[in-house]
């Protein structure tokens, strides 16, 4: 007999806020089921990806109309964003979302806006980079400027936070290194000036950002808070041979035992990079989230491959939706899907039972995230 996970909650330790305007034919849907920015990508490309054909033919399921593009997108508009994700977040069993609110915040809805339709706990993580360079455009000089990060970072949870979230992935790679105080600052001094004449930067240092994001990792461990690392494919800005986790070596030492380590996205396709982290280092954790939407036809493959060597224990669930709320549906159904199927072939092969095989399953789509996280 198959499994069926349906039943079992999904915690979100993963995604972010929907827009407030929300797009209403297929041409703009379609850039939403890319991570490219290439205008051509979607307009082309993804009509023929396995994705979107899957997604136009499980959305058309699950909003009871024809499986084509103009169906799926005239009930969408009847049913309005509210209305639809309230539906979403029901049917697809939502415990709790863990919304990253650096991504998009001009065009996106406020947590509080969420918490008043979206029927479950919504909870708050913190991006770094953007919190990194408000506080230098803000600041005149390092010493004021480091004062007020480490004030931003000194209590997480009595300033609303469960977690933390950094991007360094797409901005100087994930190769830490341990520079120190005064390399910082000669990278503060050199790209502050700039930043306070524009009113804005985009952080890419490589002496600062290591700085300061091994900086967030010592209060990660000091106050028991989880920090989420963005690790392998994600947009074309990023340089595909510097986002494997196991560059991240600095931060796995002894030193940092204590910081509960997310790293996101199963890392693909360095995912056994990944298992093999998570197994080898108790404090460092295996994040399923983005692959379940982009990378469709591999799912199984993924679990599979994360499942042969990480412990249940260290395996946590994401859609790492973001924008629109049929990603919330998507990323769930497929992500319930893939882990139904690799738990069944074990049990088919004797490797564990049905009970161990639901127990596993509990853990990734929610306990292990409740446990991390503190909710």
């Amino acid at each position: 007999m198959a499994l069926e996970l349906d039943a079992i909650p999904i915690l979100d330790n993963h995604c972010h806020s929907l827009l407030r305007a929300q797009p209403q034919d297929d041409a703009a849907f379609r850039i939403h089921l890319t991570e490219s920015y290439y205008p051509e990508i979607a307009r082309d490309h993804v009509p023929h990806s396995l994705f979107y054909l899957w997604a136009i033919r499980e959305l058309a399921a699950f909003l009871g109309c024809e499986p084509t593009p103009d169906a799926v997108h005239a009930t969408r508009r009847e049913r309005g964003v509210e209305r639809l994700t309230r539906e979403i977040v029901q049917r697809a069993n939502f415990r709790g979302w863990l919304v990253d609110t650096g991504y998009g915040t001009d065009t996106t809805l406020s947590l509080d806006e969420l918490r008043g339709f979206v029927p479950c706990d919504i909870r708050e993580i913190l991006r770094l980079e953007p919190l990194i360079e408000r506080l230098i455009v803000d600041a005149t000089g390092f010493d004021e400027f480091l004062e007020a990060y480490r004030a931003a970072l000194a209590d997480l949870r009595g300033s609303g936070y469960v977690g933390m979230k950094s991007v360094i992935a797409y901005r100087s790679g994930l190769q830490l290194e341990a520079f120190d105080r005064a390399a910082a600052k000669a990278a503060f001094d050199e790209l502050h000036p700039a930043a306070r004449r524009d009113g804005k930067l985009r952080i890419e240092s490589k002496a600062l950002l290591d700085f300061l994001i091994v900086a967030a990792v010592e209060q990660s461990a000091r106050q028991d808070v989880p920090i989420q690392f963005h690790t392998g494919l994600g947009d074309p800005d990023l340089d595909l041979t510097k986002v494997d986790p196991a560059a991240m070596r600095l931060i796995f030492s002894d030193t940092y035992r204590g910081a509960p380590i997310v790293l996101l996205h199963a890392g693909y396709p360095y995912v056994r990079s990944l298992a093999y982290l998570a197994a080898m280092f108790p404090n460092v954790y295996a994040d399923l989230g983005e692959v379940t939407l982009f990378v469709a036809g591999e799912v199984p493959g993924i679990v599979r491959e994360l499942l042969g060597l990480a412990p249940a224990s260290k395996i946590l669930f994401s859609t790492d939706a973001s924008l629109v709320p049929e990603l919330y549906w998507l990323g769930a159904r497929a992500g319930r899907r893939a882990l139904a199927r690799v738990l069944d072939e074990h049990v088919t092969d004797g490797l564990i039972d049905q009970d161990a095989a639901l127990a596993m399953a509990e853990q990734i789509l929610w306990r292990n995230a409740e446990r991390l996280y503190r909710l």
